[in-house]
């Protein structure tokens, strides 16, 4: 309310300015019909105006902002991925039975351009994980998981997460495989429908880690080149990954 009230009042004080100035034109000059044509002309002028400000210039602002703002957030996923994302793609996928077809078509190189690019994301997000639940290390993933949880719910309430819904939904799923660990007291001898509801989880996050990945490794090759040239060193979908330059 007080905002309105504010509107208002500037409003009535522009208005007021606005007579007073008029009223005093016709005082010395006496001239009405002076007065009208460039009211008038005022008048035509201001749908164009409004347009102008409102529609042009107001999208240009809130698309640089917004810009801005995920620059910003590639930040805070740079972050993410140093501190648990490359370990969960690196650790998960050597115990997938299609790893050679995941590592094949993620396996960023520096020649790479946005076609490269766009393909692997297309892949990524198609991935279909051919896993047995019972080659993955779950114990060793809920510990690892448990130790991140802190760190997890910190980026989550970061309010510039609403502006990046991809990162959120990657967020989100690693937050619900950690809660989904952690609610069972052990982790052995697990139910059909346990593991399989496990191995859904497992996908899920992953199909959001790897387009994630994706993203911000072209981001780093159009932005940060010496950034990059450690991902394609390091990153897991390659033989012999080693940040020493050979």
């Amino acid at each position: 309310m007080k905002g309105y009230k504010f509107i208002l009042i500037v409003g009535a004080i522009c208005l007021a300015a606005s007579a007073l100035l008029y009223t005093l034109h016709y005082q010395i000059f006496q001239d009405t019909h002076h007065i009208y044509i460039y009211m008038l002309g005022d008048f035509a002028f201001l749908p164009l105006e409004v347009f102008l400000v409102v529609v042009i210039i107001e999208r240009v602002l809130a698309r640089r902002e917004k810009q801005a703002v995920l620059y910003k957030m590639n930040m805070v996923i740079g972050a993410f991925f140093s501190e648990i994302g490359n370990y969960l793609l690196g650790d998960l996928v050597k115990d997938f039975k299609n790893r050679g077809d995941i590592a094949r078509n993620l396996n960023v190189s520096a020649d790479w351009t946005a076609k490269e690019f766009k393909r692997a994301t297309n892949f990524a997000y198609s991935l279909k994980i051919d896993l047995d639940i019972r080659d993955i290390d779950l114990e060793g993933l809920k510990k690892y998981l448990s130790g991140k949880r802190m760190y997890l719910l910190t980026l989550l309430e970061n309010p510039n997460l609403l502006e990046h819904d991809r990162f959120t939904d990657l967020l989100w799923a690693t937050t619900h495989l950690d809660e989904e660990l952690e609610a069972r007291a052990s982790l052995k001898d697990l139910s059909k429908a346990d593991l399989e509801h496990l191995a859904v989880d497992i996908q899920r996050m992953y199909d959001h880690l790897a387009s994630e990945w994706l993203d911000y490794a072209q981001h780093l090759k159009a932005n940060y080149p010496f950034l990059f040239s450690l991902v394609l060193r390091t990153h897991p979908f390659q033989e012999k990954p080693s940040a020493a330059f050979a």
